[in-house]
């Protein structure tokens, strides 16, 4: 598109800004203006659109005649404003103030679009990629036609460079709209042009946060194919999508094919194998990669130790941990908060809060703060031990300090209200949370959810249910659970079965403990047979029953003295594989003996031993009772 020719300036020179913009056009052109307070000659025509340059505007836009060019936009056109705005390309925030005069919408879009393809020239992209996201958020157009208003205006301007495609895609990523970051990927590559590998790093890095791991392995052969070259990073990157898909091997079997095509692989590649191994529980593996960079030069950093120690303190190796500590600082290397962290959770996991603290004393010995999560540790681990006082005085230390309690922290100290029975002080906590501006999550609403169906305040339980769905909490399946376990421990089954179609309604797939606290429902009221068709229900389903579920219609059937079924179920359990424990035991015994049967139950007792399940309180006690009413068992132990 050619620009309009310019009026003369110079012959302007001697008018003001307003008489520029005042000038008409008029049948002849060498008619003089008026004065504005007389009429106009009638030899002149009705007022017609103002005769406008780029020089003009540009002058206006110097002078910040902000008011008098919103007034002239509708008359403003994309070649006009792009020559202007071109000349001005020195002055990037005159460009932003002169675009921030319209409201963003289809009309204008091609003057925002010049914009950014200019302010995309500068050296940081900061200016271009705001405009750009504020484009896209305002939704006013179709990802094509901002695309395609984004070509205009690089033609329009002569630009070679096609790094304002690269933001686009970028702003995209940054928005987390993977899927229209890849549509604009595939419309560079049908404008011809191809993506640079950072921006392609940057959507294969938002995939991998996203967890679509597939959708990143589609865009790394795409690439392969264009011929764009993966850099370290890139391969990086899919390094990382192989181990969260758990393909552990061939993630180190791609450190092997970086160096056939010429990449050396640098600490960031050993620390993201290291890291899914430790995930995985496999120290071994970890340990071999450990040794393995080493060999090759690469120097293990801080986080390296930090994978291995918090993989060694998951399985339960805290004190070779301690020892991995150690070793790293003789390597000159600094432990942070989080590795110090990773030894504290291991001590808690373990029950030893004495070595739990004396870490945290340690690490504020060496001059690292602890964190918020340090205390969250602590504060958790005394709960557990039901050490209430001592978790408030940690809070209260943790503000002491200046450092707020995250919704972690709250969630800890409503869950342990919740267990400990105390329902107000976990609602006042609650309540404490909002007028904080923090948000409450599922979590925290299921142990408000568990500790009022502990109580037997159902209602209140249901009522708090429907509310938070209505303020967009969805509920998952420990929710769920919760819930049903409150009613069905309540006798309230149609309730319960009610929750479980309703788990339907909203997607939410049960689980096992699902159906095991429905069949554990229908047992208590002596409704075997309901149990046994939810077990079936549950098999049909594709869900696996496991020992409780077993245990579940073994217990219902011995209570109701039904011994030949809870036999059958005994046998079931064993032909898949499920070994009896004390329950299966405890309720079989407890079946014998109340029909009676107790030269039976001692030869149940016999196995039991034998297969080195040790006896409890309720297993004699059991059979205490059934000696007591069984004559038979008397006769048989007196001979």
């Amino acid at each position: 598109m050619k620009t309009p020719k310019s009026c003369d300036f110079q012959k302007l020179k001697h008018h003001n800004l307003t008489s520029t913009f005042a000038t008409t056009q008029v049948q002849s052109s060498s008619l003089p203006l008026s004065h504005p307070s007389q009429s106009p000659p009638s030899t002149l025509s009705p007022l017609k659109t103002p005769l406008i340059s780029p020089h003009s505007l540009q002058t206006s836009i110097q002078s910040s005649q902000w008011h008098f060019i919103k007034h002239l936009s509708p008359n403003l056109t994309p070649a006009l404003v792009s020559t202007a705005l071109f000349n001005l390309r020195s002055n990037p925030d005159l460009i932003l103030k002169f675009i921030n005069q319209f409201e963003l919408n289809q009309n204008n879009l091609p003057y925002h679009c010049i914009a950014v393809v200019i302010l995309a020239r500068l050296p940081s992209p900061k200016q271009a990629l705001d405009m750009i996201k504020r484009v896209v958020s305002s939704r006013v157009s179709t990802n094509k036609e901002v695309f395609d208003e984004l070509s205009s205006a690089r033609e329009r301007l002569d630009i070679s460079s096609s790094i304002v495609f690269d933001l686009l895609v970028r702003a995209f990523c940054e928005l987390k709209r993977g899927d229209e970051a890849f549509e604009c990927f595939y419309m560079m590559k049908d404008k011809g042009v191809l993506a640079k590998v950072e921006t392609c790093n940057d959507m294969l890095s938002l995939f991998l946060r996203l967890n679509r791991t597939q959708t990143a392995w589609v865009l790394y052969a795409e690439m392969f194919r264009v011929r764009i070259n993966s850099t370290v990073y890139t391969f990086n990157i899919m390094v990382n999508v192989l181990c969260k898909e758990g393909k552990l091997k061939k993630a180190k079997e791609f450190i092997g094919y970086m160096e056939n095509l010429g990449f050396k692989p640098n600490v960031v590649t050993y620390n993201t194998i290291i890291h899914g191994y430790c995930g995985k529980g496999n120290l071994e593996g970890a340990h071999r990669l450990f040794e393995a960079m080493k060999a090759k030069g690469i120097k293990p950093d801080a986080y390296t130790f930090g994978s291995l120690i918090s993989g060694m303190c998951k399985e339960g190796k805290v004190e070779e941990a301690s020892e991995l500590i150690c070793k790293m600082e003789e390597d000159g290397l600094v432990p942070v908060a989080v590795t110090y962290n990773a030894l504290i959770d291991g001590y808690c996991n373990k029950g030893d809060l004495e070595r739990a603290f004396m870490c945290r004393d340690e690490m504020v010995k060496k001059g690292i703060m602890p964190t918020v999560s340090t205390y969250n540790l602590l504060v958790h681990a005394l709960f557990m031990e039901a050490r209430l006082d001592e978790a408030n005085g940690m809070v209260k230390e943790m503000e002491g300090k200046g450092m707020a309690p995250d919704d972690i922290t709250y969630n800890i100290l409503i869950n342990g209200y919740c267990r400990s029975g105390n329902a107000k002080k976990a609602f006042s906590l609650h309540d404490e949370m909002l007028s904080k501006g923090i948000q409450p999550s599922r979590v925290t609403y299921t142990s408000l959810i568990y500790v009022l169906s502990k109580r037997k305040r159902m209602k209140e339980a249901d009522d708090l249910f429907v509310k938070i769905m209505g303020r967009g909490v969805s509920p998952d399946v420990i929710m769920f659970n919760a819930l049903i376990d409150g009613h069905c421990a309540n006798e309230n089954l149609e309730r319960a079965l009610f929750l479980l179609k309703e788990m339907d309604r909203t997607k939410v797939p049960p689980d096992e403990v699902t159906y095991n606290t429905i069949m554990q429902g229908h047992c208590r009221k002596g409704k075997v047979e309901e149990a046994r068709e939810i077990l079936d229900a549950m098999k049909r389903r594709g869900i696996k029953p496991d020992h409780i579920s077993y245990n579940t219609l073994i217990s219902g059937y011995s209570r109701r003295g039904d011994m030949k079924d809870a036999f059958r179920v005994r046998d079931e359990m064993l032909s898949i594989g499920f070994n009896p424990t004390r329950l299966t035991y405890n309720a079989l015994i407890q079946g014998l003996c109340k029909n009676q049967e107790g030269d039976h139950a001692e030869e149940l007792l016999k196995e039991m031993v034998s297969k080195g399940i040790t006896p409890d309180d309720s297993t004699y006690l059991t059979l205490i009772e059934g000696i007591g009413k069984d004559d038979t068992f008397e006769e048989c132990n007196g001979s």
